[in-house]
């Protein structure tokens, strides 16, 4: 009926598949104030994230959920293509809106090494993982997704993100749980510095673990408010 509000929780617009990449998408019913791609972490999977999703789309944004490449119903291993697989996610939004990217622990590592490669005009990254953390993963075997070892390796020694974010044009929101046991605060506070002051927050949360800010609802409406200002500028 024309003028009720669609139910919080109600299911994505759209699932689908792109170049075997396994997407759900969220638009809302006006046209959008940007799109963005949500990067799920190692070993996780779209679903996990459609809470942040929704939340998008309830505040005028498109968003757009996928499984990596390794990951729950993407084909193939994660390799070298994850910035193109970024790009291809991206297409499944509504064109001409600005774009944006949120990953979390590893997907916050691609985020922002996908954010200065695609133009992207707001980052936010939720305990981003540095490449060499995700290098010695790999050669540890911990953990549990399909990779091509070789090729993901070269693609994580080529994107430090030392090297990465000075140089990320788009507007940066860094988030991290001060008791993370997974990757050291000590890692953001040092990108922190490294970003462009003009453009970044840093937001650090006493506590928690390295799931807890994902999820936090308090610390997702702080995200959807900085996209939306950012897609606003």
């Amino acid at each position: 009926m024309e003028g009720m509000r669609r139910p919080a929780a109600a299911p994505p617009d759209e699932l689908g598949a792109r170049d075997g990449l396994a997407f759900a998408l969220f638009v809302p019913d006006d046209r959008p104030l940007g799109g963005v791609v949500i990067l799920h972490g190692a070993g996780s999977c779209k679903e996990n994230h459609f809470d942040f999703a929704r939340a998008l789309r309830a505040a005028g944004m498109a968003a757009v959920a996928f499984d990596q490449r390794g990951h729950g119903e993407s084909v193939g291993a994660l390799d070298g293509r994850a910035v193109a697989d970024v790009a291809t996610a991206a297409s499944a939004l509504p064109q001409g809106p600005p774009l944006g990217l949120r990953g979390s622990s590893m997907g916050g590592y691609l985020a922002l090494v996908a954010g200065a490669q695609l133009e992207a005009a707001a980052v936010v990254a939720i305990c981003p993982a540095a490449a060499d953390h995700l290098a010695r993963g790999l050669a540890d075997e911990r953990f549990d997704f399909r990779a091509d070892a070789g090729r993901l390796q070269a693609f994580l020694a080529e994107h430090p993100l030392e090297a990465v974010v000075p140089t990320l044009a788009a507007q940066l929101l860094l988030l991290h749980a001060e008791g993370d046991e997974r990757v050291p605060v000590q890692h953001s506070r040092e990108l922190a510095a490294l970003a462009d002051p003009r453009r970044t927050r840093y937001v650090e949360v006493p506590g928690g673990d390295h799931r807890s800010v994902q999820h936090d609802s308090e610390l997702q409406a702080l995200a959807v408010r900085f996209l939306a200002k950012s897609f606003g500028r």
